[in-house]
């Protein structure tokens, strides 16, 4: 898969909703209706971030979702992105971008939103032949602002901001003219995961939705 092929198919996912969960899950069981309430709830695409042991059985539950798409999150090692592609995952997001990783990424077939946070990354990785980029940590690294002016001399590429995005702050990076979507954890707070507050998570999905 090239780069090209990667980052037409990352935009095409990134494209179906304003915001993309970023879900750090701890309980298999919860993965299932989580997918269910985002997915009803108007976010199809759902990164599930490979920071804990049961997040690859999460991507297997998730993958089964009628019209989810799942995808996995902080993907570091080419073993990350074997094992992601294994587990169902159907495209990766990584904080940052690394030619092993690229490569691996490239052989498994699996697009990948690759992270950047200043203009000299987002033109190497534009030259590989990425267009599709995470921007990230997106408000520690100068938020909305940073990135409009990232996209005064470089247009061709387009974004996903994450990290510190909020209900806050979204629209500010959605008004940008090269912001696609945004990344952001709030619309699956442990708490009404805990409490098995689908109801409540799909209410939040409603919102986030609305762009």
């Amino acid at each position: 898969m090239t780069p090209a092929d990667q980052s037409r198919a990352a935009r095409d996912i990134a494209a179906r909703a304003p915001v993309i969960p970023v879900l750090v899950l701890d309980d298999p069981a919860q993965a299932a209706p989580l997918a269910e309430a985002l997915v009803a709830g108007g976010l199809p695409a759902l990164e599930v971030t490979l920071r804990t042991p049961a997040a690859l059985d999460c991507i297997r539950a998730m993958a089964a979702v009628p019209g989810g798409i799942v995808g996995a999150g902080t993907l570091l090692t080419p073993e990350d992105v074997k094992a992601a592609k294994a587990a169902g995952a159907t495209f990766g997001v990584s904080p940052g971008a690394t030619d092993r990783l690229l490569q691996a990424c490239a052989d498994e077939g699996l697009p990948l939103l690759p992270g950047a946070a200043t203009a000299t990354e987002a033109m190497a990785l534009l030259e590989k032949g990425f267009d599709m980029l995470k921007f990230f940590p997106a408000e520690a690294s100068g938020g909305a602002p940073a990135l409009k002016a990232i996209g005064a001399p470089i247009p061709q590429i387009a974004w996903c901001p994450t990290g510190g995005v909020s209900p806050a702050n979204k629209a500010d990076y959605l008004s940008l003219a090269n912001v696609v979507c945004v990344g952001g954890s709030w619309v699956a707070p442990k708490d009404l995961m805990a409490a098995g507050d689908w109801a409540g998570i799909e209410a939040l999905a409603r919102e986030a939705a609305a762009r």
